[in-house]
């Protein structure tokens, strides 16, 4: 199911709000987003009135629309010294970046990026609302994975659901695994390297589950006790049955979130329990789902979710 599931990618920021597109090769996520824009243009008026509000609720709050692409940027198609493979330096907001399950030195798995360069969280982030405590100088050492309004984000062994996008102080946007702020070391001379791991006792690689690499493993924070079901953090919503790629939207909590494009939702993926709602602002029916519902229809939801509480 999870191969299903791979092709479609949840970015979220940290509004909990971020529309997704289909995207194909290359780097036409602009006419790719064109495209979507017009398609709403065929919709009933009342629907056609709804999505309009909804964009421009988003566009207000920061969100931004991306394309997504599952397994490798090499598969996708990606042009040569774009994105991830563009060089060193001061970063700059990648028109792709890629996101891997792999191996570093002693580490694994750690998530490395399209280069093989191995990718780091620091613990004096927080996930819970999501946030960089990494400005001035120590985002020089430590330099944020920015992504570009409409680019693409490759994904790799790591769950499409758990990946987000904030917006940072100077206005650029950093790519996020469930919620941890995700950063490269500047003296990680070579794809492999590992010369970040432990520094200053808050300094890790990450693994595909946001967690810290190379460490052993303990209870996530917001998980539920032995016995329990653990709460959601983020959801994605799928407009097409079984997690077809055909679209898709992200949220994530805490609290009550609207969806940007309500009812049209037909599945749903979610790492924990979450209630969905057919009614803005968590109002009308509502349902308890745990996980993943192939089939919203099954549950008397199909194409009537609106709201979601986390938590």
């Amino acid at each position: 199911m999870f191969g299903k599931r791979s092709a479609a990618f949840a970015a979220l920021v940290t509004t909990g709000v971020l529309l997704l597109t289909a995207c194909g090769g290359g780097d036409d996520s602009a006419q790719d987003s064109k495209a979507s824009r017009a398609s709403q243009t065929s919709k009933a008026p009342q629907a056609s009135q709804k999505t309009s509000e909804a964009e421009r609720s988003s566009a207000a709050s920061g969100a931004m629309d991306l394309s997504f692409r599952s397994g490798t940027a090499k598969q996708g198609g990606a042009a040569p010294k774009t994105g991830d493979w563009a060089g060193s330096g001061t970063p700059k907001a990648r028109k792709w970046v890629q996101l891997s399950a792999g191996r570093a030195g002693a580490l694994n798995p750690v998530v490395v990026n399209g280069a093989g360069f191995t990718l780091y969280r620091f613990d004096k982030d927080t996930a819970m609302p999501s946030k960089s405590n990494c400005e001035g100088a120590c985002a020089t050492t430590w330099p944020p994975v920015p992504i570009a309004p409409g680019g693409k984000i490759f994904v790799d062994g790591v769950k499409p659901s758990t990946i987000g996008v904030i917006k940072r102080a100077d206005g650029t946007r950093q790519v996020t695994i469930n919620g941890w702020p995700v950063y490269r070391f500047s003296k990680d001379a070579k794809p492999g390297d590992t010369n970040g791991q432990g520094v200053g006792g808050t300094w890790f690689g990450m693994t595909p589950d946001g967690q810290k690499a190379g460490r052993p493993e303990n209870i996530p924070a917001g998980s539920a006790p032995s016995g329990g079901t653990a709460k959601a953090t983020s959801v994605v919503l799928f407009y097409d049955a079984g997690f077809a790629d055909n679209g898709a939207q992200g949220l994530a909590g805490p609290g009550c979130q609207n969806v940007a494009r309500d009812d049209v939702a037909s599945s749903l993926s979610a790492d924990g329990s979450l209630k969905i709602w057919s009614g803005p602002d968590c109002t009308g029916r509502s349902k308890v789902v745990t996980g993943d519902v192939a089939d919203l229809a099954a549950i008397g939801f199909d194409n009537d979710v609106s709201s979601v509480r986390f938590g």
